[in-house]
């Protein structure tokens, strides 16, 4: 007999879920790198587009922890919507002002979207995913995303390059088409999430501490590796058209680039159930973190564009681990009635690297260089490699104690003796509590 542990009837759902994150996140793949050309455009240095390209992420830093507990407690798929319309609004306003600040302010409101988005649907694989299926449908999610920041650069190169002598018409012109390929996401956004899933969460007004949650071991080095991942990724689509006007390698060659780091990163999540089997989770994303710290430092140096093509392809293969097993790590060490929360919290992390990483990298692509910042990508990605051996090798005693399996109350007593001792509530109610 076959066992279907999946909450809702067969995979329909998250098929629609991936479709749906493809077009938002090639709607966003699109934008940002266009957003870096129109401000270059509109006067902007090094620094400035380092700040522009962080204040994406900074709406989302105060946001993030309360949308988490919302979603802990209540339904998550009307999230998936207003991601979309803010992510559509931020786009297509970016394409329309024409300074700096109001820019810089459009572009955290398409990170707003983003996050509630993402939070969303994160939030619905956590819960309706069985866990022995979680890294698996992580693995399937997040190739929506690789899908998008596919197709996103070659078509954001392809409209600013159509016209090299007008750059900020082009560019302009690219983040008002995001806009609509964003709004296309709308239409596969329908029975997404399961009656049953949306009533299995816990009762409301029973909040885990934030503390609690970072305290959980395995959550606070699955926050760090996905900051370090998003980093990289984040700082390659924002930077590397500033590296391409530096060299002079044209925009369509640049996203032609980011388009092939992302196909490597599908390719990666496509085996990824094999490469787990083969290696382990712990050594797939050591090793993984630690070749691609050593590809980001390499960026930094002065080759040939087929080498520096070879070089993205093997980052993002080794990129494309760091985010599904981080999701699956934060959402197994995270207490159940608190899964929402320790996504948002890793999300949280994330927009805190995006915030960072960018102004930090324009600051030094300013004062050093602009190869500069993918050396700080380097040791960011190299911290990560060392955390996550550490994370991963804490994490499983600490789920293995929580596991309802070795309780230590007997599974079967036998036959009552004459004078029993009774089980102590307290080891009852915690057996029944863990599972």
């Amino acid at each position: 007999m076959t066992v279907r542990p999946r909450t809702g009837p067969g995979r329909g759902w998250l098929l629609r879920l991936v479709i749906a994150f493809a077009f938002a996140q090639g709607a966003v793949s699109m934008a940002r790198p266009a957003v870096s050309y129109r401000a270059l455009a509109l006067g902007a240095e090094e620094a400035a587009v380092g700040v522009i390209a962080g204040v994406y992420a900074l709406l989302p830093l105060f946001v993030a922890v309360p949308l988490g507990r919302r979603t802990d407690h209540g339904r998550c798929a009307p999230l998936l919507p207003l991601g979309v319309l803010l992510i559509s609004g931020g786009c297509a306003l970016s394409g329309v002002v024409s300074s700096l600040p109001a820019m810089a302010a459009w572009s955290g409101v398409m990170g707003l979207g983003h996050l509630c988005f993402v939070i969303g649907a994160q939030s619905i694989v956590a819960r309706q995913s069985a866990p022995d299926e979680q890294d698996r449908n992580f693995g399937h999610f997040t190739i929506g995303a690789s899908l998008g920041q596919l197709i996103g650069p070659i078509a954001a190169g392809a409209l600013i390059s159509a016209d090299s002598g007008a750059l900020g018409r082009t560019s302009a012109l690219a983040l008002l088409v995001s806009a609509g390929v964003c709004a296309v996401a709308l239409t596969s956004l329908w029975r997404i999430e399961h009656r049953r899933a949306t009533g299995s969460g816990p009762a409301p007004g029973h909040k885990v501490p934030v503390r609690a949650i970072l305290g959980a071991r395995g959550v606070p080095a699955g926050i760090f590796i996905s900051m370090a991942v998003l980093s990289a990724t984040d700082i390659l689509t924002a930077y590397l058209p500033v590296v391409g006007e530096h060299r002079s390698i044209a925009p369509a060659t640049v996203g032609l680039l980011l388009s092939l780091r992302a196909a490597a990163t599908i390719a990666c999540r496509l085996v990824m159930t094999p490469l787990l089997r083969l290696l382990g989770r712990r050594a797939l994303l050591t090793t993984s973190c630690l070749l691609a710290g050593l590809l980001c430092a390499g960026v930094a140096l002065p080759v040939s564009v087929p080498v520096l093509a070879v070089m993205l392809a093997v980052l993002g293969f080794c990129l494309g681990v760091g985010q599904p097993l981080s999701m699956t790590t934060v959402v197994r060490a995270a207490p159940a009635q608190a899964r929402s929360t320790a996504l948002a919290l890793r999300l949280t992390g994330n927009r805190l690297g995006q915030v960072a990483a960018p102004a930090a990298a324009g600051l030094i692509a300013g004062a050093v260089g602009v190869a500069a910042p993918f050396a700080l990508l380097g040791v960011l990605l190299l911290g990560a490699a060392g955390l996550g051996l550490r994370g991963e090798a804490r994490t499983k005693p600490a789920r293995a104690a929580a596991d309802p399996a070795p309780a230590p109350v007997p599974p079967n007593p036998g036959p009552v003796p004459p004078d029993p001792a009774p089980v102590p509530p307290a080891v009852r109610d915690t057996t029944e509590s863990s599972g």
